[in-house]
Parts: structure tokens; C-alpha cells; sequence
């Protein structure tokens, strides 16, 4: 497979940041006497003509490159920005640190330096951060390895330039680290019911088979099947104990494979959960989590693919939260389940890999972030731009391109549907003038159809344009890939709607 895999893949050099800077690494060796301690691996690799892949601490590498065009010039983008170059040539060995897995032998050369001319490459590289000064270290280093160089020195003799130039753009590792929002919403089910034994999680696969997409990867083994129960496919049976056991002063979380199958429940989750509390005059508490990914997937078809955001958001007595981050997925599960009320908690299956800094604050386990406060994630001036779970990294990623063309966009992050924080988006428009909301739900009585009446009934004279509303198809999620991209929001529909508001030329083709 490995041998297959590398024989389609084509020449390239590149950086990139890895998920875990301090992820510990062996070493391997280049010395003859040490050719045959090599793994089958690392002997493939290095009989390779095609390409070598080397992984380090801190970057990954993949050496060669035919032409011009078998580079793509973004992949430079990254690890080689503009970064102070060492005043002298290294001196490196030619010990390169691997993957675990590429690694047994452990002796090294004595140190080498580098050679004058791939130092100068390098220096030009990392100081320019163009693609074509990328392109001329590239050059250098495939005539040395072309000329016999051993391709791991050559690297080895690179690695202190290219670390050099990612050193900026990782300027928050020292204080944050990476988490994805997978192991926030693990660690913080972990810590929450190692707090508080009357926690507990139930849900189809969440034991044995560690949870249909790894959350509560630990937790059986951990806490033993008492507090992580298997249950059968039956959503109406096991969010009725669920709720039978809040109403006795435990803490259940329900775990839902997906929020279509919610509505298989929906009697106890607002007939029950949502109720109980106004039906006993504030006698009856229901401290109950209901969470699972909520919204469109990727080709799981319209009922697997639904946003029950609004629907939920829509009925008195239920907290409805939607993390988008690994901080926001850490803090709020960790308020829902000390909260006393009913929680809807729509996380995003397209999220769960997705990687966020996370500060030391937030990986405290008396970390908690308030419910009903939204995050302002990038301030603006010009248009104010609110969203939540995955639509915020479109909307950021809209705010980048509209930055290049003069429009200076505030980007809020919801965080919590009920309550709403309509303080911080009020606050936000009567800066700017200007609203876009975003959402993947369908536009009929949708959370951008409440946040653009609260402006209007709060802030209507500090509009200078129409508001603008940014949501799914009105339509059920189709199955193919291409009409599917066509349902769902895009970066391009944000930034054609800020314009809009902002009254800039939008073609007519795009407009249409």
C-alpha cells in the first residue's frame, strides 16, 4: 500500500505546522555501519526514486521536485514567511529526528556544516517567503541530491532555516497548544465525571465501540459500564431514562449518533425535559445534556444532514448550544452539564477533526464559559458578521478576503442559540451599521430571521443597509456532492452579502 501510494505521488518540497510541536521523536542515523538496523520502512523510503518523506518534531517534509509546476506555490505560503536568517551556516548533523515508527538505529556522524550554497538558498528563501526564492532552494538541494548527497543530510541541513521561518506564524505555542475539538469534548466529559459521580453517558456505540465518532474514546474503560451505557437503537427509550434519571438528581449526558435520530424523542426531550420545570413551579430541576453533530456532514443525504438549531431555539425551557472551537467545545459542554436545566448541545461532525490553540486557562478543569455569551472572534468596523459552529470559519475566512478588498468586517461567534446574546450582536451593528447572518439551516423562521428582528427592533436607526441573511437551501439536503455545496453556505456567498451591505459592485453573475 505504502509502495503505491508513493509511486503516484509527485516530486514536491514543503513545510507544515503539525498538530503537536512537542511530539517526541527518535532518531535515526545515516551511517553505513547502521544501513541494515534501518526499519523496512525507512529502507523503502530511502530506495525510493520518487519521493522521501521525513517527519520531525515539528515539521514534515517531502523532498523532490521535477518541474515548476509540481509545486504548488501555497504550499510555501506558510513555512516559508519572512523570518530573520542565522548570521553563519549551521552546523547540523546529518541525524535526522523521525516518527517513531521510521525509526531503530540511533548512532550519529560527526556534525557537518552546511554548505555554502544551500545556506544562501535558504536565507533568500525565508527572507523573500516568494514562491520563486522557494523554488531556487528547491533547486539546490534536488542537484545535491541528484548529485549523490545523501537526501537526510540534506534535509538536516535545511531544518534550522525552515524552522526559523515557522517560528512567527507559531508565535502562540509557547502558551497555547493544539487540541482538536474531538479530545476537548473528550477530556471535558472526562473531567465533568470525574468531578461528579452522578455524571453519566448513554447513547448508541458510546461504550465498546468508544462512540460512532470517538468522543467517549476511554470513558468505559475508565468508569466502567454504570456510567457509560450501551444502549440499543431506540432514542425514544433511552432519552425517556435519560430524563427519569435527571428528574432523581442525576446528571445524565444522551448522546444522539446524529440530531435526526433526535426527533425519535422529541416527547421527552420537550414534553419532559423542556417543561418540567415551569409545570413544577421551579420545583423540578432536569440537569440533562442532549448532545450528538447536528447539521450537514459530507454526502450522508437529507436525513442525516439536518440543522435542528431553530427548531430547538424555538421552545421555552431548553439552553441551546453550538460550539464552533476547541475552546468553545471544552467550555460550554462543561456549563451544560453543570447546569441545572435541559441542554441541547449541536455539535458539527466536519468539526470534530479540526484543530483550535488552546491557552493553559482553558485546559483547567475548573474551565467553564458562560452560557448565553457569544464571542466576538475578529473585530470590525465595517459590516458585522454573526455565526455559529461551522458557518464561523467560513465567515472568518470571508472576513480575510473582504479585508484584501478595504472592507473591515467583525466576525461573532454565537457560541449559545437560547439564550441569545443579542447585547454583543446590538452592540456589534450599532458600531457598524451593517448586519450579515450565516447559518446552514433553512431560511424560513431560521436564527438569522431572530438576530435580524432584534436588530431591527433595537437598532434600527443605526442601519445604514438592509440587513442581510446567508442560509441553507430551502430544500432537503441533496445527496450529491455538487448539489449538496450548492445548499449549504460558502465562503463566496458571505463575502457577496458584506458587499452588498457595504454597497460595493458584486457582478451580476455572482449576484444572480
Amino acid at each position: 500500500m505504502c509502495k503505491l501510494l508513493l509511486s503516484k505521488l509527485r516530486f514536491m518540497v514543503f513545510a507544515v505546522y503539525l498538530m503537536s510541536p512537542q511530539m517526541a521523536a527518535p532518531t535515526l542515523s545515516c551511517t553505513e555501519e547502521n544501513s541494515n538496523k534501518r526499519s523496512p520502512v525507512v529502507k523503502m523510503l530511502l530506495r525510493s526514486s520518487k519521493m522521501l518523506i521525513i517527519k520531525t518534531h515539528s515539521d514534515v517534509f517531502f523532498l523532490g521536485a521535477k518541474t515548476r509546476s509540481d509545486v504548488d506555490p501555497g504550499t510555501h505560503a506558510r513555512p516559508l514567511l519572512a523570518a530573520p536568517a542565522p548570521p553563519n551556516p549551521p552546523v547540523v548533523s546529518d541525524s535526522i529526528r523521525l516518527g517513531p515508527s521510521l525509526s531503530r538505529a540511533r548512532a550519529r556522524r560527526p556534525p557537518v556544516a552546511a554548505p555554502p550554497s544551500l545556506a544562501a538558498a535558504a536565507r533568500l528563501s525565508l527572507s523573500s517567503g516568494t514562491y520563486r526564492s522557494g523554488q531556487k532552494m528547491l533547486g539546490v538541494v534536488r542537484r545535491k541530491v541528484s548529485g549523490g548527497s545523501s537526501p537526510l543530510t540534506i534535509l538536516g541541513q535545511t531544518l534550522p532555516f525552515l524552522r526559523a521561518a515557522a517560528a512567527p506564524l507559531r508565535s502562540y505555542s509557547s502558551a497555547f497548544k493544539e487540541m482538536t475539538v474531538r479530545d476537548a469534548l473528550n477530556s471535558a466529559l472526562d473531567e465533568e465525571m470525574s468531578a461528579d459521580p452522578r455524571v453519566f453517558l448513554m447513547g448508541e456505540e458510546v461504550g465498546e465501540y468508544q462512540g460512532a465518532y470517538k468522543i467517549s474514546k476511554g470513558l468505559l474503560d475508565k468508569y466502567g459500564p454504570d456510567r457509560v451505557l450501551d444502549t440499543p437503537i431506540t432514542e425514544a427509550g433511552f432519552t425517556g431514562i435519560g430524563v427519569g434519571a435527571a428528574y432523581h438528581g442525576l446528571k445524565p449526558v444522551i448522546e444522539f449518533m446524529t440530531f435526526n435520530f433526535s426527533m425519535q424523542a422529541i416527547d421527552h426531550i420537550i414534553n419532559s425535559a423542556a417543561k418540567s420545570n415551569y409545570m413544577s413551579a421551579g420545583q423540578l430541576s432536569v440537569p440533562i445534556v442532549f448532545r450528538g453533530p447536528n447539521g450537514a456532514a459530507a454526502g450522508v443525504g437529507a436525513q442525516h444532514s439536518h440543522c435542528y438549531a431553530s427548531w430547538y431555539a424555538s421552545c421555552p425551557g431548553l439552553k441551546v448550544l453550538t460550539p464552533y472551537s476547541s475552546e468553545d467545545a471544552r467550555g460550554l459542554l462543561k456549563a451544560a452539564i453543570r447546569d441545572p436545566d435541559p441542554v441541547v448541545f449541536l455539535e458539527n461532525e466536519l468539526l470534530y477533526g479540526e484543530s483550535f490553540p488552546v491557552s493553559a486557562e482553558v485546559l483547567d478543569s475548573s474551565f467553564s464559559l458562560p452560557i448565553g455569551k457569544a464571542k466576538i472572534e475578529k473585530e470590525g468596523k465595517d459590516v458585522t458578521i454573526t455565526a455559529f459552529s461551522k458557518m464561523v470559519g467560513l465567515a472568518l475566512k470571508a472576513a480575510d478576503i473582504l479585508a484584501k478588498e478595504g472592507i473591515n468586517a467583525e466576525v461573532i461567534n454565537l457560541r449559545s442559540i437560547r439564550p441569545l446574546d443579542r447585547a454583543t450582536i446590538n452592540a456589534s451593528v450599532r458600531k457598524t451599521n451593517r448586519l450579515v447572518t450565516v447559518e446552514e439551516g433553512f431560511p424560513q423562521h431560521g436564527v438569522g430571521a431572530e438576530i435580524c428582528t432584534s436588530v431591527i427592533e433595537e437598532s434600527f436607526g443605526y442601519l445604514d443597509a438592509p440587513v442581510e441573511r446567508i442560509s441553507g437551501a430551502d430544500v432537503p439536503m441533496p445527496y450529491a456532492a455538487n448539489l449538496e455545496r450548492m445548499a449549504v453556505p460558502q465562503v463566496e456567498d458571505i463575502v457577496r452579502a458584506a458587499k452588498r451591505a457595504c454597497y460595493r459592485s458584486v457582478p451580476m453573475a455572482a449576484a444572480a
